[in-house]
């Protein structure tokens, strides 16, 4: 059962107080204040969702009551009522942010209506603010996670690039976050406001995916029964998206490069010529270039596409950002599964960032979900990592805790995946012959950030020191 909502009256008379109050108190907790001054502190003290105002009061008027209201963050939805209503004043208020004027005496069964239309709409207008962010969180540059020498090249080229119109070209292997950086592409570029539209070529034979890029009319094909408006015509003014575009044949491709060229195309089966303002963003993780070369994805549409290009690089090659990632997805995944999991022993995570990751991030993502669902301690450990995975490290290195633990520190007892960091770093330069150029290409970090690091460790030990005797 839903608690009920509040409704403050506020009203300099006491005979409309009093009967709105018993109108309204069987489905809503009603406050009342008899002046602007005294209804501002209760708006202070108690959650108030709906201000019914009278406009003409003593003291301090509606409209100024109504300004002060609308000034708050949250602000609750506000009525006003007045006995002397005339058009230049509703405009007003509704200027002010009033969400409707009512005129007295009120009609009951209107204002009973017209609270519940404004409740709902409140509701939306939470839910999609609310949303929004969601979306804006889970889109933006700040869930892309990496902070290796090579994702830092990736997001400065998304923000240069981003709120130009540029055709991108996203260049990856299969669950490096290609989506995820055209998601982000979209959100930073000023069609943001606009659909993004995304179409997985692959999962799609040539002629359907020829009716969905451009539409068909009714009667193109046998089972066209009807209209159909294609990819492109429902992202106009947004983004197109278009993932594995290695995939498409050259009829379609010859389509595509005239859009990309004059933005303009036919449905299958039509002859109007429909106009189109789009932002092409696509992807692959094959190799286009080879492919112009063996004749099997056209030169001139390669060049249209590859106006800016953006290398992921997979994880395997960045693997100094296993345990941010890890850390990331930990969090996401105990939130969601409502499991108390907190962190990952070093031992764990040396197996984690040993590993290939041939599935890159996205592997990684779904093996950490299966960790923390199946954990029965607040610590992922190595016994939490999946057979398969521990079986392939062990084959690659019998010793894969080595990865993280040298001889000199055996004896450390990590506790956390900073200490994982550390051992890891101590272990690339010890693999490397103390080469830091070399350990930090390993790492998938700058020389520059190793320095920094190892002279954070050396500040540790000094501080970590007990101090002699007196």
């Amino acid at each position: 059962m839903t608690s009920q909502r509040t409704v403050l009256i506020v009203d300099d008379d006491r005979n409309t107080r009093e009967g709105l109050k018993r109108a309204l108190q069987g489905h809503y907790e009603v406050v009342m204040a008899e002046s602007a001054e005294k209804a501002l502190p209760l708006l202070d003290e108690r959650t108030v969702d709906i201000v019914l105002s009278d406009i003409r009061m003593s003291g301090m008027d509606g409209m100024t009551l109504l300004q002060r209201i609308m000034a708050r963050s949250n602000p609750p939805i506000v009525v006003m009522l007045t006995a002397y209503g005339n058009v230049e004043t509703a405009v007003e208020a509704m200027k002010l942010g009033a969400y409707d004027f009512l005129t007295k005496p009120v009609n009951l069964d209107h204002l009973d209506i017209l609270l519940k239309r404004a409740l709902h709409s409140h509701e939306v207008e939470s839910e999609n603010i609310t949303l929004k962010a969601q979306l804006d969180n889970r889109f933006g540059l700040e869930s892309i996670i990496g902070q290796s020498d090579a994702m830092q090249e990736v997001f400065e080229t998304v923000k240069q690039a981003a709120p130009t119109q540029a055709t991108i070209l996203i260049l990856g292997e299969s669950g490096t976050g290609k989506e995820l950086v055209a998601h982000a592409i979209h959100r930073l570029s000023s069609r943001s406001k606009g659909p993004f539209i995304p179409v997985h070529c692959a999962a799609l034979s040539p002629t359907l995916l020829e009716s969905e890029l451009f539409g068909h009319e009714k009667g193109a094909f046998t089972g066209a029964t009807e209209r159909r408006r294609g990819r492109f015509e429902l992202a106009d003014g947004g983004t197109l998206f278009l993932d594995e575009i290695s995939e498409i044949g050259t009829p379609v491709q010859v389509k595509l490069l005239r859009v990309l060229e004059e933005r303009q195309f036919e449905r299958v089966g039509g002859h109007q010529t429909l106009d189109v303002d789009i932002r092409l963003i696509a992807a692959t993780n094959a190799d286009l270039a080879a492919m112009v070369k063996a004749g099997t994805f056209r030169n001139d549409l390669f060049f249209r596409l590859d106006v800016v290009s953006i290398t992921l690089p997979p994880l395997r090659k960045r693997p100094g950002d296993i345990p941010l990632l890890c850390s990331h997805f930990l969090k996401e995944f105990s939130v969601r599964n409502n499991k108390p999991v907190e962190d990952i022993t070093p031992d764990a995570m040396g197996i984690l960032s040993a590993y290939n990751w041939p599935g890159n991030v996205r592997e990684l993502r779904n093996v950490i979900e299966r960790m923390v669902v199946l954990s029965r301690t607040p610590r992922l450990t190595v016994r939490d990592i999946p057979a398969p995975l521990r079986g392939a490290v062990q084959a690659e290195n019998p010793r894969p805790v080595a990865l993280l633990k040298g001889e000199s520190a055996r004896s450390a007892s990590p506790e956390s995946m900073a200490d994982a960091e550390r051992l890891m770093i101590f272990e690339a330069l010890k693999r490397n012959g103390g080469n830091r150029t070399l350990a930090a290409e390993r790492l998938g970090i700058s020389r520059r950030t190793l320095q920094r690091k190892l002279k954070e460790y050396r500040q540790s030990e000094v501080t970590d020191k007990p101090s002699p005797p007196a």
